[in-house]
């Protein structure tokens, strides 16, 4: 209020700085005639949120967090209102840096652990007991508020590995490997696994059918994310990680068909990258050194030994990667011998150097090459 009557003030004086009796007269006719104020009388409180919630709908459109505070402080009684409202507010803050979506995500996973999968389109008008889902029933505003402070340090943790919280090392390299394959969907798991005994073995199974499923299959799809959910209410309840074991275990590939597919399919950068980390650092948990460079890049550049169509072909597949300490590609590394006179010396620690430099050229052939050797040791590293 008071930045609102600052900012008021300013732009008063800043209006009626041109003509001041001419304008103040337009305030004075707006103010007596044209300004009303309407005061609503409801019968209760929870009427009064009921109210707000519909009205704030008319114009800018409320987050679903601004609707489950709404929600919650009508549902808890006047004398406990202001205690709630400032824990409300401290959790909401520990999400600033960010973002809100970020906070209702959170809240969307907590309930998860608890409930199975909610849609986020869902996520208020179950809480609010206004949708009903199968064999579902919504958590007590109390419970809701007891389980958000209870995983917050650790979920802060899965979004930021530096931050102070309850993980170790080894569960902070967990995470950081998710984050590095934009991983969120698995988020609720790893908050009922945590809870369970011998935590980080069950996020590090977590972690191995995540990679394996993104390189034989994919994630992007509903029904895992459902199933995920599904999952991590299992867990929750039985308070064992094992049980992943048999509700996700169908989603795990062979060993045979990882390596068939890493070795020719093409990848997104992050993917590639973690992957070329992974197998250079011989560890699922790969620190994230260095920048992947495409060695025949995507277009231009002299490489006379690959046909468009090949170029296309294996250009993002694994085969033809490189992890250099540069940022930036030198100019002069446009070719192959050109690579390897500016790229080699770059290399990060561990990189394959001399196997690399073994090839006169670089074409399709020694790409699939690359690739099926790398393919292999990834196996190793994966299915170990």
């Amino acid at each position: 209020m008071a930045l609102s009557y600052q900012y008021l003030s300013g732009a008063l004086r800043k209006d009626l700085q041109a003509d001041p009796f001419k304008r103040l007269g337009k305030w004075t006719d707006f103010l007596t005639n044209r300004l009303y104020f309407a005061v609503f009388l409801h019968p209760d409180a929870a009427s009064a949120y009921q109210v707000y919630e519909v009205i704030n709908t008319r114009g800018r459109e409320l987050t679903t967090a601004d609707l489950l505070k709404n929600y919650i402080l009508s549902q808890t009684a006047p004398g406990q209102r202001e205690e709630r409202y400032l824990k409300w507010k401290s959790l909401a803050n520990s999400f600033v840096t960010v973002g809100t979506n970020n906070f209702v995500q959170y809240i969307r996973h907590v309930v998860t652990t608890n409930n199975g999968h909610v849609l986020p389109k869902d996520l208020f008008a179950f809480l609010a007991g206004r949708l009903r889902l199968s064999n579902k029933e919504p958590p007590s505003i109390n419970s809701l508020m007891d389980m958000l402070e209870e995983n917050l340090n650790l979920y802060q943790q899965m979004i930021d590995p530096t931050t102070a919280g309850p993980a170790d090392t080894e569960t902070l390299r967990v995470f950081d490997a998710l984050n590095d394959l934009n991983v969120l969907a698995v988020r609720p798991i790893l908050l009922s696994v945590s809870k369970c005994p011998n935590p980080l073995e069950g996020m590090t199974y977590v972690l191995r059918l995540v990679v394996r499923r993104i390189v034989v299959g994919n994630l992007g799809t509903g029904n895992v994310e459902r199933r995920f959910g599904e999952a991590a209410r299992r867990v929750r309840e039985l308070g064992q990680w094992e049980v992943l074991q048999d509700e996700l275990g169908d989603l795990n590939p062979t060993k045979d068909d990882f390596v068939a597919q890493i070795r020719k399919r093409s990848f997104n950068k992050g993917v590639l990258g973690f992957l070329r980390r992974s197998i250079v650092q011989k560890t699922i948990t790969p620190e994230g050194t260095g920048t992947l460079f495409q060695i025949i890049p995507r277009t231009g550049g002299e490489w006379a030994y690959i046909s468009d169509e090949d170029r296309s072909f294996w250009n993002a597949t694994i085969g033809n990667t490189f992890l250099s300490e540069l940022e930036r590609r030198p100019k002069g590394a446009s070719d192959w011998d050109g690579f390897k006179e500016w790229m080699f010396d770059t290399a990060v620690q561990g990189e394959w150097v001399a196997q690399l430099d073994a090839y006169n050229e670089w074409d399709a052939n020694s790409i699939e090459e690359m690739g099926e050797v790398l393919a292999h040791v990834a196996g190793e590293i994966w299915f170990s």
